[in-house]
């Protein structure tokens, strides 16, 4: 190791090599499997304090190197290099590795003698954008979503950014041969992801990723051989007791399927057994109370607001709906649903009325579903409509279903316009059967919208340009990269994770959830409609129409639905979050001039906006990062998606999907016509038209074994509001505004479960009786329905 340090002018000066020593086996601070060495560097009075080392790995294996802790330096005590990364052997690298001291540094405030390596250590994250990424790389660098399909074997799928037709945002860049079919797509295959995005096992972390490529790999073809081919078991259930079995009692499996489940600590902790080969989930959140509280109306309007998909939901302000489809292609898409359908529900209030009170609302998904409807029913078992539901905001605060519209194309051609029936509640006989098809066809199209578009898209997706930016043009000493470091943790692998087993053709996503083979490409097509700003949760609030701007109000805003759990919560979190970003970023941008000045945060934004999402690039409603307040909004805005956003529309997934009569993933279906035996078979036995209605059962394993593991937290997580080490930077004012940030959110806690012990607030827990937990910031390990981490990390 050598170490330069800081002078006047110049390059730093290059201390002595020195090698690693004696063993310390026993430091009490280390974690499990680390090791600590001591080193002896030689020092003249003359070398000031050290700014920055050299390493060299001249073993054959990497090593992760955690930190390096200078002690008894003269007038200044002790010095933390947080290092975190992996080391390989010196041969892998042009250039030496070096770590920073863990001190703050505007790129016009760095001592003279850092800014040669400051500039250096940049250009080795950035590479030269040629070749093919090694394991030990570092290089972080743009490419489209060129190999989620298999084109020369026979199953391609279109290439997603850089173009118009399917813009998207950029991924890390592998440089992977290219397939004979297309030119222009990648071989799929093992994913690079930078070095140091990897942690490899070290962390528990890891295991969770490695469940789901075990799963893909491994467990889903024993789960098809065991339904298909060993008819082990029904490939479709045959009551909803049936369904509750897979967590009450298990599917017996044969040992030789069972033993072949791959042995690592997340499958083992999925794949219960109790010694006698059977196979059994953890009892969904939604179903621990009450076995039936799912198929109330109440139920499925409050999830609208306080479920897994919280955000979709607007306010209607015009009737009847209108579409913003070309009709010269889709025809007149505008709502046929009629005011008289609405009113019968409305105990006396007008159409009218409720729109000028503001008490009607939408869930549409229409535009999202019909120009790729058509094909969609074309894939084997798939019937499935675009739905419209309008709910009523009752007296009590609770909403109700007053109306769903259910709607597929022309047969004789999309132009023509949609052929649409509209279902009205119902209680009782043939009618209630038809409500409850009615609402699953709802959940179907909320489900594959939640997967594809407010949990992948707007979140895994729309991150990792701003990751690899990050890592491209801000130093390790830079304050911006201080703040969004911990944001980005574990990002890069499991997006690449998912391209490699979740998004990828024929993959975990196609097989499960209805858009099938279309699903990526539709989550492109929503992506056109994407605008960075508005994913500030104020700004999204207001665009949807469930709040109203008001200086008098908490937050500065009036919520339309007063008791809106994800928005209540949420604007809680988004004030802590902004105040913090605030705080922190004041103590280095007093003016705006400063933001204007700043070399390395200018290229940063440039090039996220340019580069990583270059195909909305010329959008007018890009910060321009010209201000302190385009710094704080921007940065408040990744904090905000990284964390709280993603942990809302993730956590839930299994409290609530793992009913799959709650949350289908897949319509098989049609509602069935008068006179048909599909009518005649749901007017004797409605269980069992429901459940050839919705998902069967090996796509229900597929999709429980999957939103399990997603909705889990490591053991080693990190949670909003905390750092992987309390030494992440030197400035005591950051510390102590972090500390603030701390405080806050578990205030925020105590907040929360009161509100859910509030029974007025009848959103809060519903007739299941789950209460509101997912904005909670802490958690245990495991399967909780709450916590916040940091990052995206899975």
């Amino acid at each position: 190791m050598q170490g330069p340090r800081p002078r006047s002018s110049g390059n730093g000066k290059v201390g002595k090599e020195v090698y690693l020593e004696k063993h310390l086996p026993t430091l009490p601070t280390l974690g499990a499997r680390q090791d600590a060495f001591s080193i002896f560097f030689e020092w003249d009075a003359s070398f000031g304090i050290p700014g920055a080392f050299y390493i060299k790995n001249f073993m054959t294996d990497e090593f992760f190197l955690v930190s390096v802790k200078l002690e008894d330096i003269p007038n200044h005590g002790t010095i933390e290099f947080v290092c975190n990364s992996w080391v390989y052997n010196f041969r892998s690298y042009k250039k030496n590795r070096i770590f920073f001291v863990n001190d703050t540094y505007l790129p016009s405030a760095t001592p003279a003698p850092l800014l040669k390596y400051r500039k250096e250590e940049l250009e080795v994250l950035r590479g030269d954008g040629t070749g093919k990424r090694k394991d030990f790389d570092r290089i972080y660098d743009y490419d489209v979503y060129n190999d989620l399909g298999n084109p020369d074997g026979g199953d391609p799928r279109p290439i997603l950014g850089g173009s118009s037709i399917y813009p998207y945002p950029r991924r890390v860049r592998t440089g992977r041969e290219r397939t004979r079919t297309d030119p222009n797509s990648e071989k799929p295959g093992e994913v690079y992801v930078p070095r140091d995005e990897n942690f490899g096992h070290l962390k528990s972390s890891d295991f969770l990723t490695y469940g789901i490529k075990s799963l893909s790999h491994d467990v889903i073809p024993l789960f098809k051989s065991a339904i298909f081919q060993l008819r082990v078991t029904s490939s479709e259930f045959e009551s909803f007791e049936d369904v509750r079995s897979l967590y009450e009692g298990g599917i017996k499996l044969p040992t030789d399927i069972l033993s072949q489940i791959s042995p690592l600590p997340a499958l083992k902790e999925i794949f219960r057994t109790d010694g006698e080969n059977v196979l059994q989930f953890p009892p969904p959140h939604v179903a621990k109370v009450s076995k039936s509280g799912w198929m109330t109306d109440e139920e499925f309007a409050r999830e609208v607001i306080a479920g897994v998909n919280p955000n979709v939901i607007r306010r209607l302000q015009e009737f009847p709906p209108k579409s913003t489809l070309d009709p010269t292609l889709y025809g007149d898409q505008t709502s046929t649903i009629t005011k008289e359908q609405l009113e019968i529900n409305m105990g006396g209030v007008t159409v009218e009325e409720a729109l000028s009170t503001q008490r009607l609302f939408i869930l549409d998904y229409q535009d999202a579903f019909i120009p790729y409807l058509t094909r969609i029913n074309s894939l084997p078992t798939a019937k499935a409509y675009a739905t419209r539901t309008i709910l009523f905001l009752k007296d009590d605060g609770t909403l109700k279903p007053l109306a769903i519209e259910l709607s597929k194309p022309h047969p004789d051609g999309d132009n023509l316009g949609p052929e649409s029936i509209v279902v009205l509640p119902a209680t009782e006989g043939v009618d209630s059967t038809i409500w409850l098809l009615a609402k699953a066809h709802v959940i179907v199209n909320d489900s594959g919208y939640h997967q594809l578009v407010s949990h992948w898209l707007n979140t895994h997706a729309v991150m990792e340009p701003f990751a690899i930016a990050t890592n491209r043009h801000l130093s390790v000493l830079h304050p911006i990269y201080k703040l969004l470091y911990p944001h980005y943790r574990d990002t890069i692998n499991i997006n690449g994770l998912a391209r490699q087993s979740l998004i990828n053709a024929d993959g975990i996503i196609e097989k499960s959830f209805l858009p099938g083979k279309y699903s990526i490409e539709m989550s492109s097509s929503v992506y056109k409609n994407w605008v960075f700003t508005d994913q500030a949760l104020p700004a999204d609030l207001v665009k949807r129409g469930l709040a109203i701007e008001d200086p008098s109000a908490p937050h500065g805003l009036r919520l339309v639905i007063e008791d809106y759990p994800y928005a209540v919560d949420g604007l809680e979190i988004w004030d802590a979050i902004k105040t913090w970003v605030h705080e922190y970023v004041s103590l280095y941008y007093p003016t705006d001039a400063a933001v204007q000045q700043d070399t390395e945060l200018q290229a940063w934004w440039k090039e996220a906006v340019e580069k990583g999402h270059g195909d909305l690039k010329e959008k007018p409603w890009w910060p321009k990062m010209q201000t302190t307040e385009d710094l704080i909004q921007s940065c408040s805005i990744i904090v905000w998606t990284a964390s709280a956003l993603h942990a809302a529309v993730n956590f839930g997934q299994y409290p609530y999907g793992g009913l799959i009569l709650n949350r289908p993933t897949l319509a098989r279906r049609f509602i069935p016509a008068e006179g048909t035996p599909e009518y005649d078979e749901m007017v004797k036995n409605p269980q069992k038209a429901y459940l050839r209605t919705i998902t069967p059962k090996f796509e229900t394993l597929i999709d429980l074994s999957v939103i399990e593991i997603l909705s889990r937290h490591a053991s080693d997580e990190i949670y909003l509001g905390e750092r992987e080490t309390p030494n992440w930077t030197t400035d005591k004012k950051a510390l102590e505004a972090f500390k603030r940030f701390g405080s806050k959110l578990t205030g925020i806690e105590g907040k929360i479960n009161a509100r859910n012990s509030d029974p007025s607030l009848r959103n809060r827990t519903g007739p299941v009786q789950l209460p509101y937990t997912l904005l909670h910031r802490s958690s245990e390990e495991g399967l909780t329905f709450k916590g916040i981490p940091n990052s995206i990390s899975i």
